[in-house]
């Protein structure tokens, strides 16, 4: 028996390869299928199943990329609905695997075509539950994603009933291998960990403990953020289908000569600048967005670029591949290309050039009390602005920004410090409000991190909305 999770932080994605005999499966890929398709090289290995535990809502994912290289069925779980040839599976179904097999387990709840994937080794004894969305560690899946005409609240119950009759009757020993870890919008709560075991989930994840249906489903139901734009997006795309990205590649890839990135320009194709934030703020080319690779790139991508819009490229050289792969795992395929020697080609060519100004909290701090006209604009979650925030700070969360801002309620006599948790947001939201307008604007080196250092800065906490 062989496991691997194939672990994607900035989407806090599991993948998982599974080998017995020569014979592999892949659960829930992503859409770059290389690495799997690499490791069951390596192995010697045949990849014989893709299992999906459900539509995912949060990136697109690589059944169909996987499906095409492989010949391997492609196996959804119980009522689920393709528009490309797949398999249902029904619920306690056994596919045989080397020496191991796979035993469906239907969980509906998260979505009602959500499955869990028991994995028994060559003495048939459970040894992996593969929970997909269903289970977390320390979370269950939120259920407000993608499942037609329920209820919140009617899917929670449904939920309540998976946990009890199907996942609490397990052996406390069974492995834990869940979708997501911390940081995924798909749970509220998630843990750390990226794997658990059932007993411990048993005794540490609150969805888990003794309770009625009622307490359940308000529990779980109340505090839910709005999910991110993208994902009833990505969802439809999972069921639909979607380009091979080698078909993307061929097309996003490309090249461009500053006139040729010109004229693309002119036909209103977004500009998306994925160079780290520090050297997108010293110069960018006017109306540029900034989405960094080095933080959440996809998922903040995903929630606020529209996927109607044709998209430029300006990389750090040799990070093009990388940012059209990232893209396209949140289903944007519509890469025209990118700026071929990059950013210091437009530099290099006289090109009118936009600039963020940064500055340190030392000089927030003096400015405050003698600028009238000083405004402080978080965009941290609203849960991050109840915890701590600058008095008279205003709150516009960053995932409300969408490419177009309402800016009705700021002036421009307003000197606007821009901050966010340690100045990865507070640059994307500043270059979308540049697109705006709006220029009067500096963004804080370090965010908030830096001004809980500065006692001279007065910060408060707002408990109402904490709860």
């Amino acid at each position: 028996m062989f496991i691997k999770q194939l672990y994607t932080g900035c989407l806090s994605e599991a993948a998982y390869y599974i080998e017995s005999e020569g014979e592999a499966a892949i659960i829930d890929p992503l859409r770059d299928t290389d690495e799997y398709l690499a490791l069951a090289r390596e192995r010697n290995a045949g990849i014989k199943y893709i299992f999906e535990t459900h539509f995912h809502a949060d990136f697109v994912s690589g059944h169909l990329e996987l499906g095409e290289k492989t010949g391997a069925p492609i196996i959804f779980g119980p009522g689920a609905k393709t528009a490309f040839k797949s398999y249902n599976c029904k619920d306690g179904e056994i596919f045989k695997l080397g020496k191991l097999s796979i035993q469906v387990i239907h969980t509906p709840g998260h979505t009602l075509e959500s499955t869990c994937y028991l994995l028994k080794d060559e003495h048939d004894k459970p040894y992996a539950l593969f929970t997909g969305d269903t289970l977390f560690v320390g979370d269950v899946g939120r259920p407000d994603l993608s499942s037609g005409n329920l209820s919140s609240e009617e899917l929670a119950g449904i939920l309540y009933d998976t946990i009890r009759d199907k996942i609490l009757p397990l052996a406390d020993e069974i492995l834990v291998y869940p979708a997501h870890g911390a940081g995924s919008s798909c749970g509220k709560n998630m843990g750390p960990e990226t794997f658990s075991t059932i007993g411990e989930q048993k005794k540490t994840n609150y969805a888990l403990q003794p309770q009625t249906k009622e307490d359940f489903i308000t529990t779980l139901t109340e505090g839910l953020a709005s999910a991110p734009n993208y994902f009833a997006v990505n969802a439809r795309i999972n069921r639909q289908g979607y380009d091979s990205l080698d078909t993307v590649k061929q097309k996003g890839l490309t090249p461009l000569s500053i006139g040729a990135f010109k004229k693309l320009l002119e036909t209103d194709a977004l500009v998306i600048d994925t160079r780290h934030a520090t050297v997108f703020t010293q110069g960018f080319i006017p109306g540029s967005i900034f989405i960094g690779l080095e933080g959440r790139f996809a998922e903040w991508a995903g929630s606020l670029i529209p996927f109607n819009k044709e998209i430029l490229l300006v990389t750090e050289p040799g990070k093009e591949e990388e940012s059209l792969v990232r893209l396209s795992r949140v289903g944007f395929d519509k890469v025209q290309g990118y700026l071929q020697g990059g950013f210091e080609t437009w530099l290099g060519s006289g090109e009118p050039v936009d600039l963020i100004i940064d500055v340190e909290a030392d000089e927030l701090a003096m400015d405050i009390p003698h600028d009238p006209n000083l405004v402080v604009l978080d965009v941290r979650r609203e849960t991050e602005f109840a915890d701590g925030h600058i008095v008279g700070a205003q709150n516009l969360p960053l995932m409300e920004m969408t490419d177009v801002i309402h800016i009705a309620g700021f002036e421009e006599k307003q000197n606007l410090y821009v901050h966010c948790a340690g100045g990865y947001r507070s640059v994307i939201a500043a270059s979308l409000m540049k697109r705006q307008g709006i220029h009067n604007l500096r963004n804080l080196l370090g965010g908030w991190n830096k001004i809980k250092e500065k006692k001279t800065i007065k910060v408060e906490k707002d408990a109402s909305l904490l709860n």
